[in-house]
Protein backbone atom coordinates (compact mmCIF):
# COMPACT_ATOMS: atom_id res chain seq x y z
CA UNK A 1 0.00 0.00 0.00
CA UNK A 2 1.44 3.74 -0.91
CA UNK A 3 1.46 6.32 1.19
CA UNK A 4 0.92 10.07 -0.58
CA UNK A 5 3.31 12.72 0.44
CA UNK A 6 1.25 15.60 0.16
CA UNK A 7 3.18 18.63 -0.41
CA UNK A 8 0.27 21.09 0.10
CA UNK A 9 0.09 20.51 3.69
CA UNK A 10 3.69 19.77 4.35
CA UNK A 11 3.79 23.51 2.76
CA UNK A 12 1.82 25.09 5.07
CA UNK A 13 3.30 23.53 7.78
CA UNK A 14 6.65 24.75 6.63
CA UNK A 15 5.54 28.40 5.93
CA UNK A 16 4.21 28.36 9.47
CA UNK A 17 7.61 27.48 10.85
CA UNK A 18 9.24 30.08 8.39
CA UNK A 19 6.63 32.91 9.57
CA UNK A 20 7.67 32.28 13.17
CA UNK A 21 11.65 32.46 12.51
CA UNK A 22 11.10 35.44 10.46
CA UNK A 23 9.05 36.78 13.21
CA UNK A 24 12.05 36.31 15.96
CA UNK A 25 14.23 37.87 13.08
CA UNK A 26 12.50 41.18 13.23
CA UNK A 27 12.05 41.31 16.55
CA UNK A 28 15.86 40.50 17.05
CA UNK A 29 17.43 42.28 14.85
CA UNK A 30 14.90 45.61 13.93
CA UNK A 31 14.54 44.49 10.36
CA UNK A 32 12.36 43.67 7.73
CA UNK A 33 13.27 41.07 5.52
CA UNK A 34 12.75 41.69 1.81
CA UNK A 35 12.23 40.24 -1.58
CA UNK A 36 12.42 41.68 -4.65
CA UNK A 37 10.27 40.20 -7.44
CA UNK A 38 11.36 41.47 -11.28
CA UNK A 39 8.97 40.73 -14.10
CA UNK A 40 9.43 41.55 -17.43
CA UNK A 41 6.81 41.44 -20.05
CA UNK A 42 3.32 40.44 -19.67
CA UNK A 43 3.51 36.41 -19.90
CA UNK A 44 0.10 35.44 -18.16
CA UNK A 45 1.59 32.37 -16.70
CA UNK A 46 4.51 34.54 -15.50
CA UNK A 47 2.23 36.65 -14.07
CA UNK A 48 0.13 33.93 -11.82
CA UNK A 49 3.79 32.70 -10.49
CA UNK A 50 4.81 36.49 -9.27
CA UNK A 51 2.07 37.18 -7.38
CA UNK A 52 1.67 33.65 -5.76
CA UNK A 53 5.49 34.33 -4.53
CA UNK A 54 4.43 37.65 -3.56
CA UNK A 55 1.21 36.19 -1.25
CA UNK A 56 3.71 33.19 -0.12
CA UNK A 57 5.49 36.44 1.28
CA UNK A 58 2.57 38.29 3.08
CA UNK A 59 2.15 34.58 4.44
CA UNK A 60 5.47 33.94 5.89
CA UNK A 61 5.90 38.14 7.15
CA UNK A 62 8.14 38.58 3.92
CA UNK A 63 8.12 42.17 2.28
CA UNK A 64 8.10 41.61 -1.40
CA UNK A 65 9.22 44.66 -3.57
CA UNK A 66 7.67 44.24 -7.13
CA UNK A 67 9.08 45.67 -10.32
CA UNK A 68 7.22 45.10 -13.46
CA UNK A 69 9.02 46.09 -16.36
CA UNK A 70 7.41 46.31 -20.33
CA UNK A 71 7.99 43.53 -23.28
CA UNK A 72 10.11 46.64 -24.84
CA UNK A 73 12.73 47.08 -21.87
CA UNK A 74 16.19 47.03 -22.93
CA UNK A 75 18.68 44.45 -21.50
CA UNK A 76 20.38 48.14 -20.29
CA UNK A 77 17.78 49.12 -18.56
CA UNK A 78 17.36 45.20 -16.77
CA UNK A 79 20.70 45.30 -16.25
CA UNK A 80 20.81 48.20 -14.24
CA UNK A 81 17.49 47.45 -11.90
CA UNK A 82 19.55 44.33 -10.88
CA UNK A 83 22.82 46.61 -10.14
CA UNK A 84 20.96 48.78 -7.92
CA UNK A 85 18.60 45.73 -6.26
CA UNK A 86 22.37 44.29 -5.17
CA UNK A 87 23.67 46.75 -3.39
CA UNK A 88 20.40 47.94 -1.84
CA UNK A 89 20.26 46.89 1.80
CA UNK A 90 16.44 46.60 2.29
CA UNK A 91 16.67 43.82 -0.02
CA UNK A 92 17.53 40.31 1.01
CA UNK A 93 16.63 38.25 -1.96
CA UNK A 94 16.65 38.97 -5.92
CA UNK A 95 14.15 36.99 -8.18
CA UNK A 96 14.28 37.75 -11.51
CA UNK A 97 10.59 35.55 -13.23
CA UNK A 98 11.73 33.45 -16.23
CA UNK A 99 11.53 33.25 -19.22
CA UNK A 100 12.36 36.67 -20.05
CA UNK A 101 11.09 38.33 -23.67
CA UNK A 102 13.09 37.53 -26.56
CA UNK A 103 15.73 39.83 -27.23
CA UNK A 104 17.21 40.03 -23.10
CA UNK A 105 20.19 37.88 -22.28
CA UNK A 106 19.13 35.89 -19.28
CA UNK A 107 22.31 34.59 -18.27
CA UNK A 108 24.12 38.00 -18.38
CA UNK A 109 20.87 39.43 -15.81
CA UNK A 110 21.04 36.34 -13.90
CA UNK A 111 25.05 36.66 -13.15
CA UNK A 112 24.28 40.95 -11.64
CA UNK A 113 22.87 39.07 -8.70
CA UNK A 114 25.03 38.08 -5.63
CA UNK A 115 25.05 34.64 -4.26
CA UNK A 116 23.95 35.61 -1.21
CA UNK A 117 20.83 37.25 -2.64
CA UNK A 118 20.55 34.48 -5.05
CA UNK A 119 17.09 33.35 -3.44
CA UNK A 120 16.67 30.55 -6.53
CA UNK A 121 19.67 29.14 -5.95
CA UNK A 122 20.61 29.07 -9.21
CA UNK A 123 24.22 31.22 -9.35
CA UNK A 124 27.51 29.55 -10.33
CA UNK A 125 29.24 29.84 -6.44
CA UNK A 126 25.67 28.72 -5.00
CA UNK A 127 26.04 25.48 -7.16
CA UNK A 128 29.61 25.25 -6.56
CA UNK A 129 29.15 25.36 -3.24
CA UNK A 130 26.69 22.63 -2.75
CA UNK A 131 28.44 20.26 -4.72
CA UNK A 132 30.97 20.53 -1.97
CA UNK A 133 28.41 20.46 0.58
CA UNK A 134 29.05 24.16 1.89
CA UNK A 135 26.72 25.68 3.23
CA UNK A 136 24.81 27.81 0.47
CA UNK A 137 21.43 29.24 -0.87
CA UNK A 138 19.40 25.70 -2.77
CA UNK A 139 17.91 25.92 -5.84
CA UNK A 140 14.17 25.87 -4.61
CA UNK A 141 12.30 22.64 -6.09
CA UNK A 142 15.01 19.74 -5.05
CA UNK A 143 15.39 21.17 -1.19
CA UNK A 144 11.98 21.04 -1.62
CA UNK A 145 12.26 17.43 -2.67
CA UNK A 146 14.34 16.78 -0.08
CA UNK A 147 12.55 18.24 2.64
CA UNK A 148 9.04 16.37 1.62
CA UNK A 149 11.72 12.82 1.92
CA UNK A 150 12.90 14.12 5.86
CA UNK A 151 8.91 14.71 6.77
CA UNK A 152 8.43 11.14 6.06
CA UNK A 153 11.67 9.67 7.28
CA UNK A 154 12.87 8.23 4.16
CA UNK A 155 16.69 7.54 4.94
CA UNK A 156 18.57 7.92 2.07
CA UNK A 157 21.90 6.82 3.22
CA UNK A 158 22.87 3.84 0.50
CA UNK A 159 19.87 4.06 -1.29
CA UNK A 160 20.16 3.74 -5.30
CA UNK A 161 18.90 7.28 -6.53
CA UNK A 162 17.76 7.74 -10.35
CA UNK A 163 17.33 11.29 -11.30
CA UNK A 164 15.75 12.00 -14.91
CA UNK A 165 16.23 15.20 -16.45
CA UNK A 166 19.62 16.92 -16.02
CA UNK A 167 18.31 20.48 -16.02
CA UNK A 168 20.45 22.96 -13.63
CA UNK A 169 17.21 24.30 -11.91
CA UNK A 170 16.13 20.80 -10.50
CA UNK A 171 18.06 17.69 -12.25
CA UNK A 172 21.90 18.50 -11.57
CA UNK A 173 21.00 20.17 -7.61
CA UNK A 174 18.67 17.08 -6.75
CA UNK A 175 21.55 14.81 -7.39
CA UNK A 176 24.05 16.79 -5.71
CA UNK A 177 21.53 17.04 -2.48
CA UNK A 178 21.16 12.80 -3.21
CA UNK A 179 24.73 12.45 -3.07
CA UNK A 180 25.44 14.88 0.04
CA UNK A 181 22.93 12.64 2.08
CA UNK A 182 24.94 9.34 0.87
CA UNK A 183 22.55 8.12 -1.97
CA UNK A 184 24.16 6.17 -4.65
CA UNK A 185 22.62 8.21 -7.58
CA UNK A 186 22.69 7.96 -11.60
CA UNK A 187 21.59 11.24 -13.15
CA UNK A 188 19.92 10.15 -16.70
CA UNK A 189 19.09 11.98 -19.67
CA UNK A 190 17.77 11.87 -23.19
CA UNK A 191 20.57 10.33 -24.26
CA UNK A 192 20.88 7.80 -21.51
CA UNK A 193 21.51 3.81 -22.92
CA UNK A 194 18.41 1.33 -20.76
CA UNK A 195 16.68 4.26 -18.93
CA UNK A 196 14.18 1.24 -18.00
CA UNK A 197 17.05 -1.05 -16.28
CA UNK A 198 18.41 1.88 -14.73
CA UNK A 199 15.07 2.58 -13.20
CA UNK A 200 13.84 -0.67 -12.53
CA UNK A 201 17.35 -0.92 -9.91
CA UNK A 202 16.21 2.24 -8.27
CA UNK A 203 14.70 2.76 -4.27
CA UNK A 204 14.33 6.18 -5.59
CA UNK A 205 13.15 7.84 -8.63
CA UNK A 206 12.96 11.84 -9.11
CA UNK A 207 11.42 12.53 -12.36
CA UNK A 208 12.39 15.88 -13.44
CA UNK A 209 11.74 15.19 -17.68
CA UNK A 210 9.20 17.23 -18.79
CA UNK A 211 7.17 14.79 -20.46
CA UNK A 212 3.76 13.48 -19.61
CA UNK A 213 3.35 10.22 -17.78
CA UNK A 214 7.08 8.94 -19.01
CA UNK A 215 7.39 7.39 -15.88
CA UNK A 216 5.72 3.91 -16.39
CA UNK A 217 4.49 1.40 -13.78
CA UNK A 218 7.02 -1.27 -16.35
CA UNK A 219 10.03 1.21 -15.01
CA UNK A 220 9.16 0.93 -11.52
CA UNK A 221 10.08 -1.90 -8.85
CA UNK A 222 8.15 -3.04 -5.80
CA UNK A 223 8.92 -0.79 -2.62
CA UNK A 224 10.48 2.35 -4.99
CA UNK A 225 9.99 6.19 -3.80
CA UNK A 226 8.64 7.95 -6.35
CA UNK A 227 8.98 11.66 -6.74
CA UNK A 228 7.00 13.65 -9.26
CA UNK A 229 8.41 17.04 -10.16
CA UNK A 230 6.79 17.37 -13.56
CA UNK A 231 4.44 19.54 -14.65
CA UNK A 232 2.41 18.73 -17.63
CA UNK A 233 -1.33 18.22 -19.68
CA UNK A 234 -1.98 14.90 -21.06
CA UNK A 235 -3.78 13.81 -24.16
CA UNK A 236 -6.89 15.33 -22.78
CA UNK A 237 -5.13 18.86 -21.42
CA UNK A 238 -5.29 17.83 -17.92
CA UNK A 239 -2.90 18.35 -15.49
CA UNK A 240 -0.32 15.36 -15.50
CA UNK A 241 3.42 15.01 -14.31
CA UNK A 242 5.90 12.95 -15.46
CA UNK A 243 4.49 10.16 -14.20
CA UNK A 244 1.64 7.73 -14.80
CA UNK A 245 0.63 8.09 -11.66
CA UNK A 246 -2.92 5.71 -11.57
CA UNK A 247 -0.74 2.84 -12.87
CA UNK A 248 2.42 3.08 -10.88
CA UNK A 249 0.96 4.06 -7.20
CA UNK A 250 0.28 0.70 -6.27
CA UNK A 251 3.94 -0.55 -7.05
CA UNK A 252 5.42 2.51 -4.38
CA UNK A 253 5.82 3.01 -0.73
CA UNK A 254 5.94 6.65 -1.16
CA UNK A 255 4.63 8.59 -4.49
CA UNK A 256 3.98 12.32 -4.94
CA UNK A 257 0.88 13.67 -6.49
CA UNK A 258 0.17 16.04 -9.91
CA UNK A 259 -0.84 18.84 -8.24
CA UNK A 260 -0.34 19.30 -4.96
CA UNK A 261 2.70 17.02 -4.95
CA UNK A 262 6.12 19.12 -5.34
CA UNK A 263 4.78 22.03 -6.73
CA UNK A 264 4.08 23.94 -4.02
CA UNK A 265 7.06 23.28 -1.83
CA UNK A 266 9.02 25.24 -4.05
CA UNK A 267 7.43 28.62 -3.30
CA UNK A 268 7.88 27.90 0.28
CA UNK A 269 11.47 26.66 0.09
CA UNK A 270 11.81 30.60 -1.57
CA UNK A 271 10.82 31.89 1.01
CA UNK A 272 13.55 29.45 3.46
CA UNK A 273 16.04 30.87 1.21
CA UNK A 274 15.03 34.73 1.34
CA UNK A 275 15.23 34.40 5.37
CA UNK A 276 18.38 32.18 5.33
CA UNK A 277 19.52 35.12 2.98
CA UNK A 278 18.65 37.59 6.10
CA UNK A 279 20.09 36.02 8.49
CA UNK A 280 23.63 35.62 7.06
CA UNK A 281 23.31 38.91 5.92
CA UNK A 282 22.87 40.68 9.74
CA UNK A 283 25.56 41.44 11.77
Amino acid sequence: MYKLIDGKKLSQQLREDIRAKVEKFKEESGREIGLAVVLVGEDPASQVYVRNKIKAGEQVGIKSYAYYLDASTTQGRVEELIRSLAVDGKINGILVQLPLPEGLDSKKILELIPFSKDVDGFSAENTGKLSMNEPCLVACTPNGVMKMFESEGIDLCGKNAVVIGRSNIVGKPMAMLLTNANATVTLCHSKTADLKRKCLEADIIVAAIGKPKFVTADMVKEGAVVIDVGMDRDENGKLCGDVDFENVKDKCSYITPVPGGVGPMTITMLMYNTYIAATRSCP
